[in-house]
């Protein structure tokens, strides 16, 4: 009898604790748009979507009427804050989930990038001259009188750089735990006004007036890639979260799918006015807006060979939009335009699950602190910035002796060569030299 009760209490135990096991890695689903019977999902609006989801969803689209536009948004890497950038000079920080205001003040300047920093507590302004640095609260903590007139800016997190491009065609690296300038390059290309960042290995890529996008690293003062991308101006660039994939947009009025890889074309699109800015989804999801119209396409970097139909489509008439951004581990699409910014739910574009250790959605100030610390003494050196990462994993194989030899003898023949036609030419000079004074 005895033997029967701690049987049925060691199965129920382990049972329980199959359960809770499950339950810690139980991982949640993505969303997805679905239709019904010969209905398209470009045809489903927000409205009929706003209907359809949970109370706590549907009061994630909004839309906020402010009158110092376009603005430009951006998302902190935990979806949590937002920042906003009037060009007129308004400048904001909210938490949107709550809609509550942390800072709010007026540049008294044209502001023309906006970009969150490591964590929310700092983010960085483009402004008509000068490159800002302000905290949480909107007090201005720097002044980066060297750089100048600036375009764009881009933040690498695991590298702590800040990167900036301005009118010149100057890009610039500042690493911003200490302040000092990494490199600073011309890249001979005139004006330039549109740069992307790889998430996947660091690389920034900039798009020229000529048609070309330009990928660059730190330690180079030439680009690592130069690929002509379309036959007039570019206008946006977006490359996808694993690195591998590239979209770009140009005055030609088509828009392009790259494959980083091989540098080739996997889909091009046409679109009736060119695309002024794109943004790519942790899930895939490619967003375009030209005009007031929004295209969001569902995965089309697969080459089946067939152009991936429309996964949704919206207008905001009477206005231009400025910039596309989605909000991590959300279903939102952020969107700024003349008139102020809107919130779009776009079901299946965030990533559901995430790892605590990297972005925490839910995170505290003791946690943020403590992972600040962490990120700083992990750091990436500018130096290991490359475009193929793993290759930094990978053992160095060793020279045998004897091909060192020969290429050290190759050398020094090469160098003697040189030598005796440089001191022939000069001699040679100096003889025409004394000839002229005679």
């Amino acid at each position: 009898m005895h033997q029967i009760r701690n049987t049925i209490i060691k199965s129920y135990e382990n049972r329980s604790n199959s359960k809770s096991s499950a339950g810690l890695l139980q991982w949640e689903e993505a969303g997805f748009l679905e239709a019904e019977d010969l209905e398209e999902t470009y045809k489903i609006k927000q409205n009929a979507i706003a209907q359809k989801v949970d109370l706590a969803s549907r009061t994630k689209n909004f839309s906020l009427q402010l009158n110092h536009g376009p603005y430009t948004l951006n998302y902190d890497k935990n979806g949590r804050f937002l920042l906003l950038g009037g060009k007129k000079g308004h400048l904001a920080v909210l938490e949107w989930h709550t809609k509550n205001i942390i800072t709010e003040f007026h540049t008294q300047e044209e502001i023309r990038d906006i970009i969150w920093l490591h964590n929310e507590t700092l983010y960085a302004v483009a402004q008509k001259k000068y490159l800002h640095i302000y905290d949480n609260k909107g007090l201005e903590i720097h002044r980066l009188k060297n750089h100048l007139f600036i375009n764009k800016i881009e933040f690498l997190p695991y590298h702590f750089l800040l990167v900036s491009i301005n009118t010149k065609g100057i890009l610039r690296y500042l690493d911003t735990s200490t302040g000092k300038l990494i490199s600073s390059v011309r890249t001979k290309r005139g004006n330039c006004d549109c740069m992307c960042q790889n998430p996947n290995n660091g690389i920034v890529n900039l798009g020229h007036q000529n048609g070309t996008v330009t990928l660059w690293k730190p330690s180079t003062s030439e680009p690592i890639v130069e690929m002509l991308c379309h036959s007039g101006p570019v206008y946006a660039i977006a490359v996808d979260y694993s690195g591998r994939f590239m979209a770009t947009s140009g005055l030609d009025g088509r828009m392009k799918i790259w494959d980083v890889r091989t540098y080739r074309i996997l889909q091009t699109y046409h679109t009736p006015r060119p695309v002024s800015s794109m943004a790519i989804s942790h899930r895939g999801l490619l967003a375009a807006s030209f005009g007031p119209n929004i295209q969001i396409r569902n995965n089309p970097f697969i080459n089946t060979g067939k152009k991936q139909s429309l996964l949704m489509s919206e207008t905001l008439p009477s206005t231009e939009i400025e910039n596309l951004k989605f909000c991590p581990y959300e279903d939102i699409l952020g969107i700024g335009h003349e008139r102020g910014i809107n919130s779009f739910i776009i079901p299946g574009a965030g990533e559901p699950n995430f790892d605590a250790l990297a972005s925490n959605p839910f995170q505290t100030k003791k946690q943020r602190q403590e992972t600040e610390v962490k990120s700083l003494l992990e750091k990436i050196q500018p130096e290991l910035i490359t475009l193929k990462p793993k290759s930094l994993l990978s053992i160095r194989k060793k020279i045998p002796t004897s091909e060192r030899v020969t290429e050290k003898s190759n050398l020094k023949s090469e160098l003697k060569k040189r030598n005796f036609k440089m001191k022939y030419f000069l001699r040679k000079g100096r003889n025409l030299d004394i000839h002229v004074q005679r």
